[in-house]
């Protein structure tokens, strides 16, 4: 059998070459997708390859999908197993689903959208098996090391949260504020809503929630509420008996249990449809969960951060959020600020995540050039820490010097005038001055990152710019535009 690859991989089996076609086309994006038109074909590629979730055809010749992924349970029972089919018309296939411990029943026609939903949930599942099965070994094996490395690892986050919050900030920093407000809250046994645009730290700010808690020692489990239908953060929150829905093999403990004594976070919450707003809230007045598929209620003793990028007053307001649960979640709301609104904090965070980025990526560099610092802090990062974060492990990937270049920047970063090189004194607001003004505002930008993409190599932006070096050089004095030394600060 050969190793797995870096794409999850699928295994589509149909006798129908233009269904096996149109399957391959939608998967083969995130999924290794192999492919085989009968039982044997399909036993051949499960023998010689690591296939992940298996997705059968119900009509084949020799034998039914049903029949022949109750031989895969058998065989490859690690292997998660989804049958299509345009029938759905007796109650045999249901029972016989059931029998072959069948994960999903995909009914045609299909959705492209749903069916690779699916298929990630599936494959999610496969991973926490494989996860479940190593973690059942190691506790057979050795309970007392694994127990001892949990606690230390819980330390080991307690300490970090209890020192600096975990959030890399300056000492004038406006996140300074809500990092006060963090640990303020944080011993209180009091649900907090976390507000702010994505990517400004919320799971982090959840996080020092957390460990700065008297519930630091329980678990601390995470759900985003906006990337699954209801169905499925139901069954994820609230867990599910065995036959509740198709697909249903075994009892699931939802992570509300998991967390008990601990602290769930929500993210998204403001995705949250009106339907399933009513169940949380009864969870949150209860203190009680109903597993699907369960007559009886189970008692959970949960503390509950939820975070949003949304105005949630506003949606309240407008009719789209329960007002009940918005004051049942936000007995504290805590609004982090956009990385726009802390241009200071930029370089330490820079260098913060480029150490993280070289650790994981395994290249080193010495740092960032003043230019590249500059740069950065003039841009205003919609995405905020992740748009930055993202940027940096660019940099490092395409970088060949010591030092992290303003060059290496994508253009729309470059396109921000920083305020730290010597530039013409022009307005920044293009809504404000003349029309000579803005245009000249536009020339300025365009011709300082013409010269950084081209190193300040003169001859070559003048080149691209249809100038003389002449020319060019009359116009960088005009707009008082001068190259930053490329220095930085080594880690």
């Amino acid at each position: 059998m050969s190793l797995p690859t870096e794409k999850p991989v699928v295994l589509v089996v149909d006798d129908e070459v233009r269904g096996l076609e149109t399957l391959v086309r939608t998967l083969a994006d995130e999924f290794e997708v192999k492919t085989a038109r009968n039982a044997a074909e399909a036993r051949a590629v499960l023998e010689r390859e690591w296939v992940q979730v298996v997705l059968c055809d119900q009509r084949m010749p020799e034998t039914s999908g049903v029949e022949f992924l109750r031989q895969v349970r058998e065989q490859w029972p690690e292997a998660v197993r989804m049958i299509i089919s345009g029938y759905t018309d007796s109650e045999e296939i249901i029972d016989a689903v059931n029998e072959a411990g069948i994960y999903h029943y995909v009914t045609k026609p299909w959705h492209p959208e749903n069916l690779i939903l699916l298929l990630r949930n599936a494959c999610r599942m496969f991973e926490l098996q494989r996860q479940n099965e190593a973690l059942s070994v190691e506790l057979k094996t050795s309970p007392g090391h694994l127990e001892s490395a949990l606690s230390e690892k819980r330390e080991s986050l307690r300490e970090r949260f209890l020192h600096d919050d975990g959030i890399v900030r300056t000492d004038a920093s406006k996140m300074n504020a809500v990092c006060e407000k963090v640990k303020r809250v944080s011993p209180y046994d009091i649900p907090v809503l976390l507000t702010g645009e994505s990517g400004t730290g919320k799971e982090l700010a959840a996080r020092a929630l957390h460990y700065n808690s008297l519930r630091w020692e329980r678990p601390f489990v995470v759900e985003n509420c906006g990337a699954l239908p209801d169905e499925l953060l139901e069954s994820e929150l609230f867990g599910y008996k065995r036959g509740a829905f198709t697909g249903a093999v075994e009892d699931r403990i939802g992570l509300f249990e998991r967390a008990n004594g601990g602290t769930v976070f929500l993210d998204e919450i403001g995705e949250l449809s009106p339907a399933f707003q009513v169940k949380l809230l009864r969870v949150l007045q209860e203190g009680e969960v109903r597993p699907l598929g369960s007559g009886r209620t189970r008692m959970v003793d949960v503390r509950v951060i939820a975070a949003t990028n949304k105005e949630l007053e506003g949606e309240v307001r407008a009719g789209r959020f329960r007002e009940d649960l918005f004051y049942r979640l936000a007995a504290v709301n805590i609004t982090l600020p956009p990385l726009r609104e802390r241009p200071d904090d930029i370089e330490v965070l820079a260098e913060a995540l480029l150490a993280k980025a070289m650790e994981r990526l395994g290249k080193r560099v010495k740092g960032f050039t003043a230019e590249a610092i500059a740069c950065m802090k003039a841009y205003h990062w919609a995405g905020n820490v992740r748009e930055l974060k993202n940027e940096i492990q660019h940099m490092l990937v395409m970088g060949d010097d010591d030092w992290l270049g303003a060059d290496l920047l994508s253009p729309r970063v470059l396109q921000a005038l920083p305020t730290e090189v010597p530039a013409a004194p022009l307005p920044l607001d293009l809504m404000d001055g003349t029309l000579k003004e803005r245009v000249e505002e536009f020339e300025a930008r365009i011709l300082r990152e013409t010269l950084i993409r081209h190193r300040w190599n003169k001859s070559r932006a003048a080149k691209e710019l249809g100038l003389s070096r002449v020319g060019l050089r009359g116009k960088l004095e005009r707009y008082g535009l001068e190259r930053v030394e490329p220095t930085g600060t080594a880690h």
